[in-house]
């Protein structure tokens, strides 16, 4: 591994809280065992603070709670990034109960600000904006033994969260640049409401048919 990655089980530590409390930004990314959060479980949750620091925490079989976790994603001073945010904050608050705020989704800043590209994936986002391609080859793996995680595997997950914030500063300055940055709070103060329905089973239900 070429940069620094503190992993834990269950919960971070409380000196690592300290670390990430002290950062106005963090970026965030989990991995699950499939894409459905009432199905499937919580594996890992990734962190990236401003300085670069990069924390993994291992969620273990079963936990329903994380409580110093729950204080650095809740705490309201620290804006939360994160790419495809609505499936990550479901994900976050029907395994563990965090409620996460304020956010940033670089993925629906993207649809906004990114208008001349219809690729808004994670990396041709990272290609576009740093001119750094990520590999993605550990994607679709088995996150559920997360004891026993490749270097590939931890490397893909160190990745998911290294970028966004750097992602996040660019996406910003070309909404407001652009006249979009007042809709994109807007998108951002909605997702609570789209997590609500997603985890109450509803589905599309401002479709006509």
């Amino acid at each position: 591994m070429d940069f620094p990655l503190d992993i834990f089980d269950g919960d971070l530590s409380s000196a690592a809280l300290d670390t990430f409390l002290a950062s106005d930004r963090l970026a965030i990314d989990t991995e699950t065992m499939g894409l459905n959060p009432a199905r499937d479980r919580l594996c890992l949750v990734q962190l990236c603070d401003v300085q670069g620091n990069v924390a993994v925490i291992r969620v273990v079989r079963g936990q329903k709670e994380a409580p110093h976790l729950k204080t650095l994603l809740e705490q309201p001073n620290c804006l939360k990034i994160f790419h495809f945010a609505r499936f990550d904050l479901a994900t976050l608050r029907h395994h563990l109960g965090i409620q996460v705020a304020p956010v940033f989704c670089t993925k629906i800043a993207s649809k906004l600000a990114r208008t001349y590209s219809p690729r808004h994936g994670l990396k041709d986002l990272v290609l576009d904006i740093t001119g750094v391609e990520l590999d993605k080859s550990a994607q679709s793996s088995d996150w559920g033994n997360a004891t026993n995680l490749s270097e590939t595997q931890l490397r893909y997950a160190a990745n998911d969260v290294r970028y966004l914030i750097p992602l996040q500063t660019e996406l910003t300055e070309m909404l407001e640049r652009e006249g979009r940055w007042p809709l994109a709070q807007d998108c951002f103060q909605a997702l609570s409401i789209m997590v609500n329905l997603d985890l109450a089973g509803f589905d599309r239900i401002f479709d006509h048919s």
